[in-house]
């Protein structure tokens, strides 16, 4: 059987070209997104990176530097969609293709390489086929995904966009000073594309001179080993592995393992199935309400038709309105159940599309349904889908201005612990509870609390007096006690004290309170206030 073998491919300026690709920008170009309160550059054209400009650097720094910088905002999903379609495109050079990150992908080329004429070649026409359709690639080839990312990203010549926030902006420095001195100020950079290989069960010598975020770490955890010398991946194959998990955690082992192939990694490679998207141009801007009710009613009906053909239902929608001044307004619509009633769908969807905004006009609007669930066939018009139907939409309504998380509903649960009787559940994703609620066996307080500390008489017995939130309570009555187990299979810390005995205690006052004894150790032991009746 060969050996696994995984080629990665990186496109470094993919948001940026994709955009260049669709408006023909030859010059410097950038694409711009929101940081916080600051607008940095995000991908960056070669005439960009030529005029000294770096990703992560500020929006108004980089004009100071390039006057004739050309900017457009950020559309991650559309971004996204982008690389779902290079996903299809590279499916020619495996059948197994996934997408790793925002702009990468990782093919297993286990027992294909031969049909391209070897790895060399096989990495080589991806770029060249890359370069044709207007993408900068770089590619990389190994025994695992994270060698692979690795070598794609960090080998020699790969750019800032994965480094730390320090590096990038010791990165933006040089890169301005260099740019300083150049005499020809749009000269173009060195090429992006690039081959690397690192033969079959050469991992260790392929990753050890790479700086250890070639490791895939989380951020701010490459500046923390720096500072304790171990900037390269070769420094850490030699370092004790337990005094290294105690000090950074599990996921630098785990990434580690990875690259090295001591612990596996498999691929999910992406599914073929077409999006289920439609789209309307318009003739002229619009920005009414009206305007914008009217467009999504079109696409609605387009939508539901290719919803009825596959026999699904639409869970959730996006609604994309492009500006004529290139910027996109994006609508996200959960829906509580799956619907293909172009009515009920745009009424829904009507609640919001006042938060559109339409700029200096939109001409164009896309309709997508990024998640679908099977409809089974059933008999409409009956009393019970018509209640269920009803229900699903109010909690859709409520979704759209609380969000669906904040809606929940309560199931029964097997468990005699006060607290766990019921299983709270998100309204949108869980079917009402079929069977009536169980009948307790005893009486449960209406009102449950974390147990507060009693004070019983000196005897140890609270039936007679006790202290309990500052005041003094004198019992008319006592019932129990009700002993309560603690789950064993299960450690939770509310129950470490073990077995309590339950009291249901009326005071004078007219409080019915729910107390218990806890039978545990002795610093765990005593009286406690858990409820209150009705």
């Amino acid at each position: 059987m060969p050996a696994r073998r995984i080629l990665s491919i990186w496109f470094p300026r993919l948001g940026a070209e994709r955009l260049m690709r669709r408006r023909g920008i030859c010059g410097p170009f950038a694409v711009v997104a929101e940081r916080g309160q600051r607008q940095v550059l995000v991908s960056l054209s070669p005439g960009a990176e030529a005029a000294g400009l770096c990703c992560g650097q500020p929006l108004r720094e980089a004009q100071a530097l390039c006057p004739d910088l050309v900017t457009a905002p950020q559309h991650p999903a559309a971004e996204a969609a982008f690389l779902r379609a290079l996903a299809r495109w590279a499916d020619r050079f495996s059948p197994l293709v996934a997408s790793e990150g925002v702009a990468g992908l990782m093919l297993d080329i286990t027992g294909c390489a031969h049909l391209f004429g070897g790895e060399a070649a096989l990495a080589e026409s991806v770029i060249a086929e890359a370069a044709t359709l207007g993408l900068s690639a770089r590619s990389a080839i190994a025994d695992t995904p994270g060698a692979a990312w690795a070598l794609a990203r960090f080998s020699a010549g790969a750019g800032a966009a994965h480094r730390s926030g320090d590096a990038i902006e010791q990165e933006a420095r040089a890169t301005r000073a260099r740019a300083a001195k150049r005499p020809a100020r749009h000269q173009a950079p060195p090429p992006a594309q690039s081959v690397m290989i690192a033969p079959p069960g050469q991992v260790h010598g392929a990753l050890a001179p790479l700086p250890v975020a070639a490791l895939r770490l989380p951020e701010g955890m490459a500046g923390d080993l720096a500072r304790l010398g171990l900037r390269r991946i070769g420094d850490l194959a030699g370092q004790p592995r337990a005094a290294l998990g105690r000090r950074f955690g599990p996921v630098l082992m785990r990434r580690l393992d990875q690259a090295l192939g001591q612990v596996p990694e498999p691929l999910s490679p992406t599914g073929a199935t077409a999006p289920l998207a439609v789209r309307l141009s318009l003739p002229e801007p619009i920005g009414h309400l009206d305007d914008l009710r009217a467009g999504a009613a079109r696409l609605l009906a387009r939508l539901c038709a290719t919803l009825h053909a596959r026999g699904i239902g639409a869970r959730a929608l996006r609604l994309e309105a492009f500006r004529a001044d290139g910027g996109v307004s994006v609508l996200d619509l959960r829906l509580a159940r799956p619907m293909r009633d172009a009515g009920a769908m745009l009424a829904l969807l009507a609640m919001r599309l006042e938060r559109i905004e339409a700029g200096f006009g939109i001409d164009m609007l896309r309709l997508d349904a990024p998640e679908t669930e099977a409809m089974r066939p059933e008999q409409l018009g009956g009393p019970e889908s018509t209640a269920r139907d009803g229900l699903a939409d109010l909690v859709t309504r409520l979704g759209a201005r609380i969000g669906l998380e904040a809606i929940t509903r309560s199931h029964p649960a097997e468990s005699r612990i006060p607290g766990k009787t019921a299983l709270t559940l998100a309204a949108a994703w869980s079917a009402p509870a079929a069977a009536p609620w169980p009948v307790a066996e005893v009486s449960r307080p209406l009102l449950l609390w974390p147990p507060e500390p009693v004070t019983p008489r000196a005897d140890g017995r609270p039936c007679a007096a006790f202290r309990w939130r500052g005041r003094d309570h004198a019992v008319a009555e006592a019932q129990g006690p009700e002993r309560i187990a603690p789950e064993w299979w299960l450690d939770d810390p509310e129950w470490r004290t073990g077995l309590r005995d339950y009291w249901q205690v009326l005071t004078t006052r007219g409080e019915r309170l729910w107390l218990y004894q806890a039978h545990g150790a002795a610093l765990s032991g005593g009286w406690f206030c858990h409820g209150r009746f009705a």
